[in-house]
């Protein structure tokens, strides 16, 4: 933390006038700003109330008083600037007098030029270095107090635990867990009771000799009541800011599932519909995680709802209030991005007419949304990972940084890690981004919610398109269950407003859907990755062989009627390629 000489704040206190005109003489000549002059030690005191010093030069003898009476009135009242003390008569009593109270050191008369400005420059470089240790430690104070934010908010049991195998820290499940027996007195990992106990201990014991990470795996144990727990325990080493090895750190998640009616799950939350247990778990998270001003990244396949669950995070915050500002990487070139994130200044660049703040100054004290974050260039990981370094950026085409308070929200639905481990990312920024991660599930493997979604999104579409479409026939939802939605809740949405658009009856038919999602569906009978769906509780009407053939023409001849025979539009529609609509037009003798 660099001090410019022109910036700082000098006081020079003697009462011989010649000498605090000589100082102040030098100290000008050399490039030093702002220097104050005190005859006494009641208008060096005034002056120090009133202006903040860099440095402070006074003779250790003063009329009617004695700098060390300035010393002793700098260090009661916790003024923080280097002293230098001045004094006619050296001697090692009143320089460790000096020294005691707090001074920097101290010049014997006569001073000639050179010496006051090698103590001046020596004093300014032991103040920047101390400053700096400050504000350093003020920045560990703050991340650590944020840390502890996190480590308490968080539904898992987290325990860390030195080499020794001692208990450095737990969170509040952790506590919980463990019963008021155990508490702050549980000090070795090993006093931990039961299953759960002996495991961590093992686990931990591995990361600990070994400096590896134990994979999950699940722990029976059982609640004070007697019910069963099942715990997906997790352990890893843990390594201080220079990699030196410190311990582990053990992370502790309950998986038990009682029965349906004994749990109150939400049906949806901020747009989100669907009430799986893996959707159960993306709520509660979202919950957690939105109250702690934290970097997020929202992974998952396109159409899982990225957009929602960053809208859900910034309606959960403290933020909520101003409006969340969102940015598609994808969707422009890295100079656009450039200035459409960090604003430009007017005529930085051809078409740059006028001063346009970027998206961080617009998202200040708010939230910023990063979609696509895994598309942006090189040189756009760097500014984005110095802005969540510093919380300073630089518009294009200006000198001075900026500070702004925004909290980012960041997703993607490519690897990142990958793209990490092949070097297209950065990754100190993925780390910085991915402080906590929400990984939103695809539909297939949360295939109970699609019925909620089915009517969810007929509810929407009735109202919009004026037709009173109420239901879905059974083996309708029989092939919408099957099918495997590589699109997620994008794409069924889009299928249910394809077929109410084609419906002309009060409920959806199989006629109504694309072919590709009735024969995905009409061999299968099983369900797969539908889990705790009974089959035998679901209707389903036999298949005719030769009923899809039939409803699939009627669909194309639908598609081109309501197109106008556009066949592009027509396959469009279907959601099939021009050259599969030619093909089976064909097939079916359609007219061309």
């Amino acid at each position: 933390m660099e001090i410019r000489k022109g910036d700082m704040h000098i006081l020079i206190v003697d009462d011989e006038e010649s000498i605090r005109i000589t100082f102040e003489m030098f100290l000008k000549r050399e490039g030093y700003g702002n220097i104050y002059t005190a005859a006494s030690l009641e208008e060096a005191l005034a002056l120090i109330n009133e202006t903040q010093f860099d440095l402070i030069i006074s003779d250790i003898v003063l009329e009617g008083a004695t700098g060390t009476e300035l010393l002793k009135y700098i260090k009661q009242t916790g003024v923080k600037c280097p002293v230098v003390m001045v004094t006619g008569f050296p001697n090692l009593d009143s320089a460790a007098e000096a020294v005691r109270l707090g001074a920097f050191d101290y010049i014997s008369k006569p001073v000639n030029k050179e010496t006051l400005l090698r103590f001046v420059r020596q004093a300014m470089k032991h103040w920047c270095l101390e400053r700096e240790k400050t504000k350093l430690q003020r920045e560990n104070e703050k991340f650590r107090r944020y840390l502890e934010v996190i480590f308490g908010s968080v539904s898992d049991a987290i325990i860390t635990v030195n080499r020794k195998m001692e208990i450095i820290q737990l969170n509040s499940t952790a506590r919980k867990w463990i019963g008021k027996g155990g508490g702050d007195r549980v000090l070795h990992l090993d006093d931990l009771p039961g299953e759960l106990g002996k495991a961590c201990f093992q686990d931990a014991a591995r990361a600990v000799e070994k400096s590896e990470m134990v994979k999950e795996h699940l722990v029976e144990c059982y609640k004070e009541d007697g019910s069963p727990r099942i715990i997906s325990l997790h352990a890893a080493p843990l390594q201080d800011s220079i990699e030196e090895f410190a311990g582990a750190v053990i992370v502790a998640r309950d998986i038990t599932y009682g029965p349906p009616e004994s749990r109150k799950k939400r049906v949806s939350f901020h747009g989100f519909t669907g009430s799986s247990d893996l959707m159960q778990k993306v709520y509660d998270l979202i919950e957690n995680v939105g109250r702690v001003d934290t970097a997020v990244l929202v992974t998952g396949e396109s159409g899982t709802g990225k957009e929602l669950a960053a809208a859900a995070l910034h309606a959960e915050s403290d933020r909520r209030e101003r409006s969340l500002v969102k940015v598609d990487c994808a969707a422009m070139a890295e100079d656009i991005l450039e200035s459409e994130l960090f604003g430009h200044a007017k005529g930085s660049f051809t078409g740059a007419d006028r001063d346009r703040a970027g998206r961080l100054m617009q998202a200040d004290r708010s939230t910023l949304f990063l979609d696509e974050i895994g598309d942006i260039s090189p040189r756009m990981q760097l500014r984005l990972l110095r802005f969540l370094q510093e919380k300073t950026f630089t518009p294009v085409g200006r000198d001075t940084p900026r500070r702004v308070d925004v909290r980012i929200i960041a997703a993607t639905n490519v690897d990142l890690k990958k793209k990490v481990e092949a070097g297209n990312f950065r990754e100190d920024l993925y780390y910085r981004l991915k402080v906590v991660e929400i990984e939103l599930p695809p539909l297939r493997q949360r295939r109970l919610d699609i019925p909620q979604l089915v009517h969810h999104f007929l509810t929407l579409f009735r109202e919009q398109i004026g037709k009173n479409i109420v239901n879905v026939s059974d083996q309708a939802m029989k092939f919408l269950m099957n099918y495997r939605w590589p699109g997620n809740v994008r794409e069924l949405r889009h299928v249910i407003e394809r077929a109410c658009v084609f419906a002309d009856s009060s409920s959806l038919l199989t006629e109504h859907f694309p072919v590709e999602i009735v024969t995905a569906g009409e061999g299968s009978r099983d369900y797969p990755e539908i889990g705790a769906i009974d089959s035998k509780k679901m209707k389903e009407p036999p298949v005719q062989p030769a009923r899809s053939f039939v409803s699939e023409e009627a669909t194309i001849r639908e598609a081109l009627q309501a197109t106008g025979g556009n066949k592009s539009k027509a396959a469009k529609l279907l959601g099939m390629d021009r050259s599969t609509l030619y093909r089976k037009m064909k097939r079916y003798q359609l007219p061309f």
